[in-house]
């Protein structure tokens, strides 16, 4: 890639989110910033991931994720869920199995709990479409986002 397409890719905005699944006993989260809405009516969220990210087989073997919104005061979350022990992730965090059996975190702006409708891969991602099959909402504050981080994912690794 040109340096002049890094530096523009490099300077869009996402939201940073946790997105966890479950397959069997096996949990796993995972900080995720390329999601987005993709329908309203039925209601899908997309969420890209790398083959090779841990999080990867689960959600092709479970059909499930749940996306966490985060307010931009737990920061500190990223951190603890880019390491590499799943159940030490969730230690000490408040959090409870969801409707399609995915770890739920209680303590986040909302939650969209999908079922994977749709896998693309276009790219070096896979693109996990769901539809939304539960959800929580906790209240209003400012959303966790790229801004917010002093790197960038630009989706190389």
């Amino acid at each position: 890639m040109n340096e002049e397409l890094l530096n523009n890719m490099a300077h869009m905005t996402y939201g940073i989110y946790v997105l966890t699944t479950r397959h069997e006993d096996t949990i796993n989260g995972m900080i995720a910033s390329w999601a987005s809405q993709v329908s309203y009516d039925p209601p899908l969220i997309m969420v890209a991931v790398h083959p090779n990210r841990y999080s990867h087989d689960l959600l092709k073997k479970s059909g499930h994720f749940a996306l966490h919104i985060l307010a931009r005061e737990q920061k500190d979350l990223l951190a603890r869920f880019k390491g590499p022990d799943p159940r030490s992730k969730f230690a000490s965090l408040a959090w409870h199995n969801g409707v399609t059996g995915c770890p739920i975190l209680t303590d986040c702006i909302g939650i969209l709990e999908c079922r994977i409708q749709t896998t693309l891969a276009p790219g070096n991602h896979t693109l996990f479409i769901g539809e939304v099959v539960d959800t929580a909402f906790n209240g209003e504050k400012t959303p966790l986002c790229t801004l917010d981080y002093e790197g960038c994912y630009l989706g190389k690794k």
